[in-house]
């Protein structure tokens, strides 16, 4: 019989969980504080925690899990979060948790997980403490697809394995390589981020792997390279597909050795570093066709990481505007805000730039909108065009109330293919007032995933 310990201070969400994962072969406990979680693990071990984290108590879900991890190794625990958060992740993932999702959740992730952590009970020892460090201010996001990404650093930081971080151009890619760095061992080490496009091909050997007196035309002395530079910590070779293949040999050759020699050097220098690698380019086409080496793509892609783009993962983008107003008022000495209209068509726009071309617009708007509150109109193009065009097409029918509510509801439907509770958490209702909703429009909900 597998046990299972259910900790939520809302009463329905322990219930619901244990609805949802009941099976013949499994026995439920229920907690609705930390305390009694505590009590009911210590009394007898558990095969798998589901704790919330923010808990309604003293103590929170990361206290349950240290707590239970030490009276039960063999157990495992799935942390749940309506606040994901890169650190949060972190501090899990050390702790010894299973996994770590956020809320709302997806009910057939919520049972795939548990199954694979019931099947792995007592498999995973505890991963050793590591001093806490400040996240990157521009890391931020509670998404789903972001917290992915928090849980991959959590993951990667522990090890020494080459990272190949992919994703387009303004993801933030140097900032999940830097984050990785941060909770690392290697964190009191340095951190070197490398342009590989935007070294002249002619100086970036050199400038990687350092050179000799004499070497070439004025070079009067020895010079460190970066390589040699990161030498304890970690370097980052950015836009790594823009590398020729000369240098991809010998950077191959860096991966396999451990170690560099200077242009027109005699001796090899050892190292201990940690490489990353970034890239918006497709590697696995660019081997394909011959322009990047297989062995180095095999080399660097022990794990890979991949950032999703801002059109992914719009919860987030009222977060990222919020700070970045914050910023850019505090560097240009204003007090501006924007209108929820405002910040709705900053939301649905696509931002092909990604985070770093929102962060420029809010800066734009900061420096040219003289306003102290910014409306639609004020945002510059594309993003005015594109409110405009908006506004017109919604407002030509004029729909009434309830035809607007009806469409509403099916589009969410839709939008989460066909989960009811997740429509309920998405439209701020309980599942009793959608099922109301849908029978005053006619709709039908379908089975519940």
């Amino acid at each position: 019989m597998q046990r299972i310990l259910i900790v939520d201070d809302d009463r329905e969400t322990c219930v619901f969980i244990a609805e949802l994962l009941g099976q013949p072969d499994r026995q439920f406990e229920l907690a609705h504080d930390a305390q009694h979680a505590l009590e009911l693990a210590r009394a007898e071990p558990f095969d798998l925690v589901i704790s919330d984290i923010n808990l309604n108590d003293e103590l929170t879900g990361l206290d349950v899990l240290r707590a239970f991890k030490q009276a039960n190794p063999d157990g495992q625990v799935l942390l749940i979060s309506g606040f994901g958060t890169l650190e949060t992740a972190i501090d899990a993932v050390r702790a010894g948790a299973f996994d770590y999702i956020s809320k709302p959740f997806d009910i057939g992730q919520v049972k795939t997980i548990a199954a694979r952590a019931l099947a792995q009970s007592g498999s995973h020892p505890e991963p050793p403490p590591h001093v806490r460090r400040e996240r990157p201010a521009s890391l931020l996001g509670r998404s789903a697809p972001l917290l992915e990404v928090y849980k991959q650093i959590a993951r990667a930081a522990d090890s020494q394995a080459p990272v190949l971080i992919i994703g387009e151009s303004g993801t933030g890619k140097e900032l999940v390589a830097r984050a990785i760095h941060d909770h690392s061992r290697r964190a009191a080490r340095p951190f070197v981020p490398v342009n590989c496009g935007a070294i002249a091909e002619s100086l970036l050997e050199s400038e990687l792997f350092g050179h000799a007196r004499g070497a070439f035309t004025g070079a009067v002395s020895d010079a460190k390279g970066l390589f040699e530079q990161a030498n304890g910590g970690t370097i980052l070779l950015d836009e790594i597909g823009e590398t020729t293949p000369a240098l991809q040999v010998k950077l191959l050759r860096v991966l396999q050795d451990n170690e560099i020699r200077p242009v027109g050097g005699a001796r090899s220098i050892r190292l201990d570093i940690r490489v990353t690698a970034a890239t918006n380019t497709d590697l696995e086409k660019a081997v394909a066709e011959q322009r990047f080496r297989a062995d180095l793509f095999y080399r660097l892609s022990v794990v890979v990481i991949r950032v999703p783009p801002l059109r992914e993962r719009r919860e987030d983008i009222p977060l990222l505007t919020e700070e970045f107003l914050r910023r850019a008022c505090s560097r240009a000495g204003r007090q501006i805000e924007l209108t929820p209209g405002a910040l709705d068509v900053i939301t649905a726009f696509d931002w092909p730039g990604n985070v770093r071309q929102l962060e420029n617009l809010i800066e734009r708007v900061v420096l040219l909108v003289p306003a102290s509150t910014v409306q639609p109109d004020d945002l510059p193009a594309p993003l005015n065009s594109t409110h405009r065009s908006v506004s017109t097409g919604f407002f030509r029918d004029l729909p009434t109330l309830d035809e607007l509510e009806r469409q509403y509801l099916q589009h969410v439907m839709e939008a989460v293919g066909g989960n009811r509770t997740r429509a309920a958490q998405v439209l701020g209702i309980d599942r009793r007032t959608l099922y109301r909703m849908a029978e005053r429009f006619g709709l039908k909900l379908g089975e519940e995933s």
